[in-house]
């Protein structure tokens, strides 16, 4: 990489820590505003929009904390750095999304068996408020990134407050013009229900890479067969493809040659097919001249003594 890509890179994630920063500042007042309204107005729509801010104003804090240790270098004991903390972090906020919704849901029956009295006029007004300041902190954390689990994890929880939010409005409206008091707990309930469909969706996928399960949109037959096409390739097996992180894949292979081939030139091939068509920019190739030794290559080890092969690295 470049010096200017390379700071260019570097500026682009210094951006994306003080969105999240904002993020985290700005909804940590609203629901101290919201948990103050939802009490004083005896709403628990409020109240669980509240709850569900304080879920994510400690998870977008650990999304800022998660991108800025993900730029730290590598070191002895973490050949790799920190990148993988995105995936935990988002793993973790999916999972406290799960502990939010049970006691929504476990509130919201309690309030079918026996109603409260609400302040709806109260109800509105802070729901309204936190309506706004939800649209500009997802406006602040930008657009989606598909491959960025930290900062998608960061969306969801903006996203949940953005629709918990809007459940309040339409309760408090709904109390105040109609005195339909079962409204508060069934739009908690609703929201709920949307909150469990993006939070299971963020949590398979961040625990997929944690098991170092393919990335989405790869074939291990299709990379297999790709990268023997290459010139003086014989063979190609012991395939894997992992991510560290969203969106940066590896790969580790092995590659038997002919005899006369040149194994500079195997490597620069297999190294751009594994890039360009699969995006795969950091790969581990293990040339070869005979067949496979290792025992996991699903072949028997090879009886000669003096088997040969050289180990070589496409970045």
């Amino acid at each position: 990489m470049s010096a200017p890509e390379h700071h260019h890179d570097h500026d682009h994630a210094g951006a994306g820590e003080r969105r999240l920063l904002w993020a985290f500042v700005l909804t940590s007042l609203t629901l101290v505003v919201e948990a103050f309204g939802g009490w004083f107005s005896g709403s628990l729509a409020l109240l669980a929009d509240a709850g569900h801010m304080f879920v994510d104003a400690f998870a977008l804090l650990l999304a800022w904390m998660g991108a800025y240790f993900a730029r730290r270098p590598a070191d002895d004991k973490r050949s790799f750095g920190y990148a993988r903390l995105e995936v935990l972090v988002g793993y973790t906020n999916a999972l406290g999304q799960f502990v939010l919704v049970a006691w929504i849901v476990a509130e919201a029956v309690a309030r079918f068996a026996q109603p409260a009295p609400i302040l709806s006029g109260v109800m509105l007004a802070i729901a309204i408020a936190g309506l706004a300041v939800n649209l500009f902190v997802l406006r602040v954390l930008g657009g989606h990134d598909h491959d960025d689990l930290n900062a998608a994890g960061a969306r969801l929880h903006v996203l949940g407050d953005l629709l918990g939010s809007l459940g309040a409005v339409a309760a408090a409206l709904l109390i105040r013009w109609r005195g339909w008091l079962w409204a508060d707990p069934a739009f908690s309930i609703l929201v709920s229900l949307l909150i469990v469909n993006s939070a299971w969706r963020l949590l398979k996928r961040s625990a997929h890479i944690l098991l170092e399960g393919t990335p989405e949109g790869v074939d291990v037959t299709q990379v297999t067969v790709a990268a023997r096409e290459g010139e003086g390739i014989v063979d190609v097996h012991h395939v894997h493809v992992w991510q560290l992180a969203g969106g940066r894949r590896l790969a580790t292979l092995h590659a038997r040659l002919a005899e006369e081939a040149d194994a500079q030139a195997a490597l620069a091939q297999v190294q751009r097919v594994l890039r360009e068509r699969f995006r795969i920019a950091h790969a581990t190739v293990q040339i070869e001249r005979r067949d496979c030794a290792h025992e996991d290559c699903g072949r028997h080890a090879h009886d000669d003594p003096d088997h040969a092969h050289d180990s070589m690295h496409a970045h």
